[in-house]
């Protein structure tokens, strides 16, 4: 008999220590935002007029580079993507063609990605960038002013 209560007693011990109140809750999917996590070196653009192209002031990456992707803003988060080009190292002053030109007074994005190795861009199929110091993703925002 008191093997049947201390059986009973572990079991009733093994259902309370399962119990969900008990289990921490799973982490929270997050979303780009606009200005979240800390800022990358990686890229600098500045607000500037709107129009077809947009110029990146800066991009310290290493060899074998990255794509650059100019993305719009869709309230706080990342948006469609309106043009890439892939530049193979630290540059200054990088064109990026757009396919719809970019709106006055509109927010938008420079976002990172890595080549899949076969010189198309395609924000499914190749990585986004991260930074290895902040460790996080290397997005730049900007707006135009016009």
């Amino acid at each position: 008999m008191l093997g049947v209560m201390l059986g009973a007693l572990l079991v009733g011990a093994w259902f309370l220590g399962s119990d969900s109140a008990l289990t921490p809750p799973p982490p929270a999917v997050t979303t780009s935002t606009l200005n979240s996590g800390p800022e990358s070196g990686a890229v600098t653009v500045s607000d500037q007029g709107s129009g077809p192209t947009v110029t990146i002031d800066a991009i310290t990456v290493p060899p074998p580079g990255v794509w650059i992707a100019v993305r719009e803003m869709d309230g706080n988060n990342l948006g469609n993507v309106l043009g890439a080009v892939r530049v193979g190292g630290p540059r200054t002053n990088v064109s990026v063609p757009l396919l719809r030109a970019t709106e006055p007074g509109r927010s938008y994005a420079v976002e990172l990605y890595r080549d899949d190795n076969n010189g198309a861009f395609d924000p499914a199929l190749n990585s986004v960038y991260v930074d290895f110091d902040t460790g996080t993703r290397v997005v730049a925002y900007f707006k135009t002013v016009n």
